[in-house]
């Protein structure tokens, strides 16, 4: 097919007609507007006119995406794991809101996607709702705790292993450390000199920053159907009384720890500044909207999570800031290869942050953990 970035607006509405008639979608195809947000996938609104059985005319509306297949390597694996996640919530939740991802049957198989050479396209059911990129509003964070907490809750009997690895080795913190010392060992921009006092410091904390990774090889802490992109964006809300409707972009679903959803969601959205702030002296984390996530969180999970799991909570919010902050300062040893950048030193300036923010949650562990405690006890 053409590239959809550069086709015209007659071609790209003939090329998502052809799409839509593969999915079976009902009604005659009306218009479509492409949505703007998230930086991987391209994606549109399109909208559909149907009778809605009263001799009158409705407008149904669809989300269509054509997967980024650079980005993700192994997209039908993807699609599968997608598949059986929201097939198993379904199931458990009838007629609750749902993400829900169309089927076709095209190529004689019941599938989530539709091929065409390196395009792997997809339709998702259209929800109205806002999301929050930030919030300061803890009732709303606490919602978003909610969400994720009845996302893991929902599929705390469905089995991780029958899920692929799409990302192996994702949060595998130690592999992240080994990282960072072969880019120190081989500085091949000589920038070594520049973030010596960074990488010392991640290095002394090496142990604790691995204490995730490490239970997990030892076998003390489950694997689960994790997230692993647990940010408040990817939350849909009801406009009008900001209650969490669905938790959404299921591209990174697989095999995981429920600490790393628990710790990466505290990391993005209790920081005091955002994770590229340059004034690291304001960035740490916020107990309060802390708080209001834990308890949003574990008022789902509380029951069915394990002692083990329980004591872990508390720490991985710094285990999840120490290993981005490893990420970010590899990249930025190695010449900046992985992530988008928009001046040279954005990637120390990341790793600045998450080390200020790590740093700020090593004091605050006995109260995080006491906050997990209460919130456990509250809801047990």
């Amino acid at each position: 097919m053409p590239n959809t970035q550069t086709t015209s607006p007659q071609e790209l509405a003939k090329k998502l007609q052809t799409i839509g008639a593969a999915f079976h979608l009902p009604g005659l195809f009306f218009s479509y507007e492409e949505v703007r947000a998230g930086n991987v996938n391209h994606t549109y609104k399109v909208n559909y006119i149907m009778d809605d059985g009263q001799g009158m005319a409705r407008i149904k509306s669809y989300i269509v995406q054509r997967l980024n297949s650079f980005a993700f390597r192994n997209p039908i694996q993807l699609m599968e794991n997608i598949d059986k996640v929201t097939e198993h919530i379904r199931r458990k939740r009838p007629g609750a809101m749902n993400l829900h991802y169309h089927h076709t049957d095209v190529t004689g198989e019941r599938k989530t996607f539709l091929m065409e050479g390196n395009d792997l396209w997809r339709i998702i059911n259209y929800v109205p709702s806002i999301t929050c990129d930030s919030c300061e509003d803890p009732q709303v964070v606490r919602n978003a705790g909610i969400a994720f907490g009845d996302f893991q809750k929902s599929l705390e009997d469905f089995q991780a292993t029958e899920l692929a690895e799409t990302i192996p080795d994702f949060h595998n913190t130690r592999k992240r450390y080994q990282q960072l010392r072969e880019a120190i060992q081989e500085n091949p921009c000589g920038r070594y000199a520049e973030v010596q006092p960074e990488a010392e410091y991640l290095l002394s904390v090496e142990s604790s920053a691995c204490r995730l990774t490490d239970l997990e090889k030892a076998r003390e802490l489950p694997l689960r159907v994790t997230h692993n992109d647990t940010k408040i964006n990817n939350v849909l809300f009801d406009p009008n009384t900001r209650q969490a409707l669905v938790v959404i972009d299921l591209d990174t679903v697989m095999p995981g720890l429920v600490a790393h959803d628990f710790g990466d969601a505290i990391r993005f959205a209790a920081n005091f500044t955002e994770e590229d702030s340059q004034d690291t002296a304001k960035t740490g984390l916020d107990l309060n909207t802390y708080w209001a996530f834990a308890d949003g969180f574990l008022s789902q999970t509380a029951t069915g999570l394990t002692d083990t799991e329980l004591n872990t909570l508390g720490h991985s919010p710094f285990c999840l800031a120490c290993e981005l902050a490893t990420r970010f300062l590899t990249d930025y040893l190695l010449g900046d290869p992985y992530f988008k950048i928009r001046y040279p030193e954005h990637n120390l300036v990341r790793a600045r942050c998450q080390i200020a923010l790590s740093r700020d949650m090593a004091v605050k562990l006995d109260a995080m953990q006491a906050i997990v405690d209460g919130c456990a006890k509250k809801y047990r």
